[in-house]
């Protein structure tokens, strides 16, 4: 058996409170937007999560629970990790070896550098950067998560909002 991880980066955020720390971001009319649509992709390919896990970070928990919505799953049930805010691959990679191994598909919502980097890093890929709201989806090939080592990963799909887009752009 096998395990599947979504790798999604948090949707596009606001920058108009200059004050606001970079932690409590929130979204902005684009991100509203483009999580949705991200969801309805990822729900319409016929993947559902067994648990969703994001960085505690005001930006990744709004993706996550727009995500969330779509699949009908109560927010109180994103598990929220304060290590894969700003994480880099070693972080990422051993909050994931936590996951219990009874769920088969993890949806991870974090940030750049560190997002990209643990992809390519997973996968043997070159990505140079996974954008806004991307989804970048692999597999495992254990039914166990503290197995998962660089290198062990193989590229399913990777996808973002900008391959929807009709012509219109959203702000």
């Amino acid at each position: 058996m096998s395990k599947d991880i979504l790798l999604i980066r948090h949707a596009k955020s606001s920058w108009k409170e200059p004050g606001l720390s970079d932690h409590d971001r929130p979204l902005n009319k684009r991100g509203k937007h483009d999580a949705p649509l991200m969801a309805k992709v990822v729900n319409n390919a016929g993947i559902k999560p067994d648990t969703l896990i994001s960085s505690t970070a005001v930006r990744a928990r709004k993706t996550a629970e727009a995500f969330a919505e779509i699949f009908e799953v109560e927010k109180k049930n994103i598990l929220l990790s304060e290590e894969i805010y700003l994480g880099d691959v070693s972080e990422i990679l051993n909050r994931l070896r936590s996951v219990k191994d009874e769920f088969n598909t993890v949806f991870l919502f974090a940030h750049n550098p560190g997002i990209t980097d643990f992809a390519n890093t997973l996968c043997n890929t070159d990505i140079l950067n996974i954008p806004t709201c991307g989804v970048f989806h692999a597999q495992i090939p254990s039914s166990n998560w503290k197995d998962i080592e660089p290198g062990t990963g193989k590229l399913v799909s990777f996808d973002f909002p900008k391959n929807h887009y009709s012509g219109k752009q959203h702000d």
